[in-house]
């Protein structure tokens, strides 16, 4: 009776995985960057707070988009994105690359995690362009850089948080976590990358004037915020994005024109988000981008003797 109906759950659990890898990631995983060379550890390691937040499908997947909505925030890197990013063409290709990167450079190994950073950084050197004002900025400007990644990983952080439930971190996790991803941020060529809850809030307050949301951001924000290929792709998006909403501060979200009261944002988008986001865990604890990581960081590679 129990093998009964163990099989079609396994098979409706393998189905939702392969959707969620499609979706985010693409067609193809390229497991080669996670699964050698055997005793690897990447840029992190297996015991890093990086992968217990980077593990969590909802909470990045939520963080992530809040992160896109906050990053649009900054004109000079909204228009560079405007300028040299085919978002508004292919969506999808656009949210392939940066999982892509993220997850190799969290989970991969280190010569995959250093290989994405330097493609990205080849990418930059021909970024360049001039603002609204007149101003000439490039891609690599240490500055620019600064604010992507901490925009980014602060959403994961508060992503996570949210959405982790008894596992989400202590407070002195949430600065380990943002201490260590700091190394990415630095290996793209960013300065002054905060490395903990305070600095990351110091930062913030100190760019807070030079962030507002022009036509590109909200053009961004809105293609954002109806992606999908589906009905059911862009249902989930929906309610993925409306949680992100409520991740972001109270000054973004009317920089951003999104009216979503608060009792709406935790009694509706948040309970809702968690439920999706439970399914999405469920699947995806047959990840095989996290097997195949987890199976070559831990290994025990014998020496000659």
């Amino acid at each position: 009776m129990t093998g009964g109906w163990r099989r079609p759950v396994q098979v409706l659990r393998r189905r939702l995985l392969r959707e969620i890898n499609a979706t985010v990631h693409g067609a193809d995983l390229h497991m080669e960057r996670y699964d050698r060379p055997l005793g690897d550890p990447g840029l992190f390691g297996a015991s890093s707070v990086v992968w217990r937040v980077h593990e969590h499908p909802a909470g990045m997947l939520v963080g992530g988009f809040a992160a896109l909505m906050l990053q649009s925030l900054h004109p000079v890197a909204m228009r560079a994105v405007a300028e040299h990013s085919d978002y508004r063409t292919d969506p999808t290709g656009r949210l392939h690359r940066t999982a892509r990167f993220v997850s190799t450079t969290t989970l991969g190994s280190s010569a995959a995690a250093e290989a994405a950073i330097a493609g990205v950084r080849r990418i930059h050197r021909y970024v360049r362009g001039f603002d609204a004002t007149g101003r000439p900025y490039r891609a690599d400007d240490p500055e620019l850089l600064c604010w992507v990644h901490t925009a980014e990983v602060s959403c994961f952080l508060l992503g996570h948080q949210v959405f982790a439930g008894q596992r989400k971190l202590t407070g002195a996790g949430c600065d380990a976590y943002l201490s260590e991803v700091a190394l990415i941020g630095e290996l793209l060529g960013a300065d002054g990358v905060p490395g903990s809850r305070a600095e990351v809030a110091a930062y913030l307050a100190r760019v807070r004037g030079e962030l507002r949301a022009g036509p590109e951001a909200l053009e961004a924000v809105a293609l954002l915020r109806g992606f999908g290929r589906s009905r059911r792709e862009r249902l989930a998006v929906r309610v993925l994005t409306d949680a992100a909403v409520g991740l972001l501060p109270g000054w973004a979200r009317n920089e951003l024109g999104i009216r979503r009261p608060w009792l709406v944002r935790r009694l509706w988008d948040r309970p809702l988000a968690r439920l999706l986001g439970a399914v999405m865990v469920w699947a995806c604890g047959l990840s095989p981008i996290r097997a195949a990581a987890h199976a070559r960081a831990e290994a025990r590679v014998g020496t000659a003797g």
